[in-house]
């Protein structure tokens, strides 16, 4: 197995886990940075709570709607469920284990922390995929089809990472990840980097631009439409005037949505770009400074993107703000007055 120091050291890179540069590769990975180890978990610390209460309020306030469950919710729904994924299974882990700095467990549960870790992440981006595609049927197809491959990606991360011991007769065991080629940890975070960002953004942006031309398509042909009708045809005037202002709305909608679509879109590739260029960074330049207290900060704001989706969610959906203010004994009265 090839285990340099560096490849040791991927639990700290590859996309299933996320930063914890303390390790000091100079001491042998024995010894960390206790500064930025504070630095890290509290920034952990705060990214764990924001995601749990933010996607905590999105499912309670779409639970509690009296609206009908719409597409759209149900993959919100869905989307705020993967982002608890990350919050309970990715960041959680994370900031446990750098409170104690060794993974203190056993082989089975290092492989099945750092599985969840990364299903969390493949889970959440793919459903953001599925959110935006504007297909109606299928919805429940599409996102099972989401999950199992998010399951099916994460499978190699069980089999990458064990516990080992970091330095060989130190005594010392961590979960740590093994390759046995050298080329073995470029591969895997390249390939990481293409399921988890590349491909998706560029899906994303596809589907982007495929809404916006739809919308543009609609809103010209009402605009002929309206057109066609001025002139001396008041008889059919009020029986037009509901399809009329159906329309009006059916646009109203589909530009909101699309405004949504692009701000999830900015903060997605906000979230994660940094995350992807420090990772690519640091296994495809010899010389990189991995170890540094700015990789470890970039690439534990990634999980950012998990705190950002609800509220998202709540500013452009007007009702879910609403409907999560019923929820509280002290709003809903405020609101009933």
């Amino acid at each position: 197995v090839h285990n340099n120091n560096k490849n040791a050291r991927a639990r700290d890179i590859i996309a299933g886990g996320m930063a914890n540069g303390t390790a000091n590769a100079s001491e042998s990975t024995l010894s960390r940075d206790e500064d930025l180890a504070k630095v890290e978990i509290t920034i952990l610390a705060i990214i764990l709570c924001a995601a749990v209460v933010g996607n905590a309020c999105v499912l309670l306030a779409l639970l509690s709607t009296k609206k009908k469950t719409s597409r759209m919710h149900l993959f919100i729904m869905h989307l705020s469920i993967a982002d608890l994924v990350v919050a309970f299974f990715q960041v959680l882990p994370q900031l446990i284990w750098e409170v104690t700095f060794r993974f203190n467990g056993s082989d089975i549960l290092c492989r099945t922390v750092k599985y969840l870790q990364i299903l969390g992440m493949f889970a959440s981006t793919y459903m953001l995929i599925r959110t935006i595609q504007q297909s109606s049927t299928q919805s429940y197809m599409m996102i099972l089809v989401s999950w199992l491959v998010s399951f099916l990606f994460s499978v190699p991360q069980a089999y990458i990472f064990s516990l080992r011991e970091v330095q060989q007769g130190t005594g010392v065991y961590d979960c740590w990840a093994a390759f046995v080629e050298p080329w073995g940890l470029k591969a895997y975070v390249t390939w990481t980097a293409v399921a988890v960002f590349v491909a998706p953004v560029a899906v994303l942006l596809w589907c982007y631009g495929m809404i916006t031309a739809e919308i543009w398509r609609n809103m010209r042909a009402k605009m002929e439409r309206r057109g066609g009708r001025d002139g001396p045809v008041a008889p059919v005037a009020t029986a037009t005037a509901s399809r009329v202002s159906s329309v009006r709305n059916i646009s109203k909608a589909k530009i909101r949505t699309t405004k949504m679509t692009f701000v999830i879109i900015v903060v997605y590739v906000f979230c994660w770009t940094p995350f992807f260029l420090v990772q690519m960074w640091s296994v495809w330049d010899g010389s990189a400074p991995f170890e540094g207290s700015a990789f470890t900060i970039v690439m534990l704001l990634a999980s950012l993107n998990s705190c950002t989706n609800p509220w998202i969610y709540m500013f452009f959906s007007g009702h879910l703000i609403y409907d999560f203010a019923h929820c509280i004994p002290c709003c809903a009265g405020a609101l009933r007055r």
